[in-house]
């Protein structure tokens, strides 16, 4: 080819004038590649044409130059093609045309350049390059052989239940999960420890329900076995009022006040945290809380619960910052803590107290029959709570798989290991769901030949039953670099608490992500794909304190998910001694097959967000986000303008927002794929997009989770929006000073956060 390319440009330059005919090229015999022959296709029409060739004007010398000129560059552009197209390949994850010229290229290079000779070894085969579709089927083959059920049984022995927080049979499990990860050959495997507070029930006096009649005791109605965490250690008397689930609505529909009184609640709808809140918020007194037949089906109706009052996660002992054994504690606490004392009773305890309190329940609470309202006269109530402080070592458990390309760039999973009672559904099932995740993806990657581009980090977690107080705290330890380097969290606990449906909360960004894992994976009773609804987004709900993903997203900006299949109404055994992988099973009788399916879910999210070049997070879900909150304030713009504000900086901020992710998916668009650097400048501006939604004004120590989304605090978009509410409701609560500092706050946070993602300053497109 070159040897035409020479002969080409020679006859270009110097070469003598030929006439267009048909002909062919030939090489000489002897060798010479610098010679063309030009030969006649068929000599016989010169003869026969020769009346008529003698009319034809012969073409001009610079036309033949045209000709093999435009030959000769058509033949250095293919070699040049091809040379590009089969380095591409080389470069970058190749496609099925890619794949069958390198597999060609390949096996002429073997035949020519490595032939095969007696007495030599064979060249190793290399290791094929594996694609999605050959790691999802792998992910699938391994699943099958895993025993989930024998994994549960395991961590349900004797020596790890019960297993409450910083107890010996806790630090036995976590020694266990420990020697796993070592033996799963990870990376690294480590511990890290923190000495917290948490509250357990008083050694010598005991937590008690007293019915009193005209200040006299009339009967002990419960000296009840569960009891709640953080909550003041104090005794109260009053009278009881019902306040339904204790929701900010359930209160506001009632018709009684309960300042100076006493509230019984149902259990479930929020955390047991928000409920007293809102009743402490209310000048109420105390509350007390229990579990109902309609909602908890539970025969037994003497069964013990647990929860805590903490609003927040954590240790509430060292807010903001991590409780390591050398960090000097200063006297203070979290302003989550309740000032008023919170317990549980049985369901027989309730019963005894509506015995003697008056006025059905509504019919929509949709409740038992024997539920009411409000205590008959001069019937009152004596809570007394005697918990008591206590320090603990706990200890979380980590192993890594170290990324190939990227090991400073991570995805951690998690579960929680410890549980007050048996905890099967509350910890057991996520702690094997971590474990032989761990298992198969260590396999995958030391005998499957998969080759993660970042790190996977493997979390076991203790004190979760007190608030995501391991996970927090470890969150706490690192606030300065980890959003820096983790870029998603996926949680396991709870995973599998029913059958009928699959429930999603998560961040945003990880909802096209999660939208793909759902068309993706069927479910096992029904054999229909997860995804069935295409409004599924509007319906996500918001993770809740209880969730450990929450303080990841609200606390330190990481993106987080966290799913299950479960029912309409909650697990009923969740946080009693009744959560036994015997009531597991009775209530989930296809509990194998789900876990599978779970692990299934959490693997295609691992494997994708680890296995491609670009992080597969959606940063452009957020423009919807500020559009749907633009919306609701306009409602309000009369109220606005009344007191001399404009929106006009609010729209600007979520104009230059979305400039910016416009500009981010054209760099992206526009970004050399292979070049690991531009990739990696980008991914760093997508990954940081939820730590720049954190307000930059407020404390991390005073409000810690200062999401202006997902938070919770004054400086959220949800606090300005209810405040606006307040002054169409009650203009004298209404606090001008605080509204426009909430307004300037926000604007200046989404401003900060389109800055952010524009990246370098001088590609910000903005005008303040």
């Amino acid at each position: 080819m070159m040897d035409q390319a020479r002969s080409a440009f020679s006859n270009l330059f110097g070469g003598e004038p030929m006439s267009y005919t048909r002909f062919s090229l030939a090489r000489q015999v002897d060798g010479d590649n610098s010679h063309v022959e030009m030969k006649l296709a068929v000599d016989e029409e010169e003869s026969t044409d020769n009346n008529m060739r003698t009319n034809v004007t012969k073409p001009k010398k610079f036309n033949g130059r045209i000709c093999y000129g435009t030959i000769a560059v058509i033949i250095f552009f293919l070699i040049g093609f091809m040379i590009g197209y089969l380095g591409y390949c080389k470069r970058v994850e190749p496609k099925a045309d890619c794949n069958k010229v390198a597999e060609a290229g390949m096996t002429e290079n073997a035949e020519n350049t490595f032939p095969e000779q007696e007495g030599e070894d064979v060249f190793p085969e290399l290791s094929p390059h594996l694609y999605w579709e050959d790691l999802k089927n792998m992910l699938s083959e391994k699943l099958n052989a895993i025993d989930f059920l024998n994994t549960i049984k395991q961590l349900s022995q004797d020596i790890y239940v019960p297993r409450e927080a910083g107890s010996p049979k806790d630090e036995s499990l976590g020694y266990f999960v420990e020697n796993q990860f070592s033996a799963f050959k990870f990376s690294k495997v480590w511990r890290d420890e923190h000495y917290v507070r948490i509250q357990v029930k008083g050694s010598s006096a005991q937590n008690s329900v007293t019915l009193m009649t005209n200040g006299a005791m009339a009967y002990l109605v419960e000296n009840p076995e569960g009891y709640v965490a953080y909550s003041k250690a104090a005794t109260v008397t009053g009278k009881l009022i019902h306040a339904n689930f204790g929701t900010r609505k359930d209160f506001e529909d009632l018709k009684t006040p309960v300042n100076g009184s006493i509230v019984i609640v149902r259990a479930g709808k929020i955390t047991v945290a928000e409920k007293v809140s809102n009743a402490e918020r209310l000048n109420a007194i105390g509350v007390i809380i229990y579990m109902d037949n309609t909602n908890y089906p539970i025969v037994s109706a003497n069964v013990p619960f647990f929860g805590h009052a903490h609003l927040g996660t954590g240790d509430p002992y060292t807010p903001g910052f991590p409780s390591f054994n050398h960090t000097q504690f200063p006297p203070s606490q979290s302003s989550g803590l309740p000032n008023i004392p919170v317990q549980t009773i049985s369901r027989q305890g309730a019963e005894q107290l509506f015995g003697n309190m008056v006025d059905e329940c509504p019919v929509n609470w949709r409740t038992d029959p024997s539920c009411r309202m409000q205590s008959a006269e001069n019937r009152t109530v004596k809570l007394t709570v005697n918990n008591m402080l206590k320090e603990i070592k706990i200890s979380n458990v980590f192993g890594v798989i170290k990324g190939f390309e990227e090991p400073d760039r991570y995805v951690v999973v998690g579960a929680q290991r410890d549980a007050w009672g048996p905890g099967v559904a509350k910890s057991s099932v996520g702690t094997a769901l971590l474990l032989e995740l761990a298992r198969m993806f260590s396999d995958m990657v030391l005998n499957g030949g998969f080759k993660p581009i970042r790190s996977i980090i493997f979390a076991s977690w203790s004190a979760g039953d007190f608030g995501a107080v391991g996970a927090t705290e470890w969150l706490e330890g690192y606030l300065a670099s980890l959003h820096l380097k983790a870029f998603t969290y996926i949680n396991l606990d709870k995973a599998v608490v029913g059958t009928k449906n699959f429930k999603v909360s998560a961040s945003p960004l990880l909802y096209k992500l999660i939208e793909k894992t759902m068309q993706n994976v069927r479910h096992p009773v029904n054999g229909k794909f997860l995804y069935q609804d295409s409004n599924w987004v509007n319906k996500v709900e918001k993770l809740s304190y209880d969730n450990a993903a929450f303080p990841f997203l609200a606390y330190s900006g990481i993106p987080a998910v966290s799913f299950c299949f479960c029912e309409d109404n909650d697990y009923p055994y969740l946080n009693t001694k009744l959560d036994t992988l015997e009531m597991l099973t009775q209530s989930v009788p296809q509990l194998t097959a789900l876990m599978h399916v779970a692990a299934e879910v959490a693997g295609q999210f691992m494997i994708k967000l680890t296995h491609d070049i670009e992080l597969d997070l959606d940063y452009e879900m957020y423009n919807n986000r500020l559009l749907s909150y633009m919306k609701d304030l306009n409602q309000f713009q009369a109220d606005i303008k009344e007191m001399g504000l404009s929106l006009q900086w609010l729209y600007s901020a979520r104009g230059d927002f979305y400039r910016a992710t416009s500009r981010l998916t054209a760099d992206f668009h526009n970004a050399e794929k292979t070049n690991r650097f531009v990739m990696r400048e980008i991914n760093n501006r997508i990954m940081k997009v939820e730590y720049h939604f954190l307000s930059p004004y407020v404390s991390p120590k005073d409000t810690p989770f200062r999401h202006i989304f997902w938070g919770s605090g004054s400086h959220t978009l949800s606090a300005l929006l209810e405040h606006l509410k307040l002054r169409q409701k009650n203009n004298g609560a209404f606090n001008e000073t605080l509204f426009k500092n909430q307004l300037a706050l926000a604007t200046w946070t989404i401003q900060g956060a389109a800055n952010a993602l524009a990246g370098d300053i001088w590609d910000i497109d903005n005008a303040f």
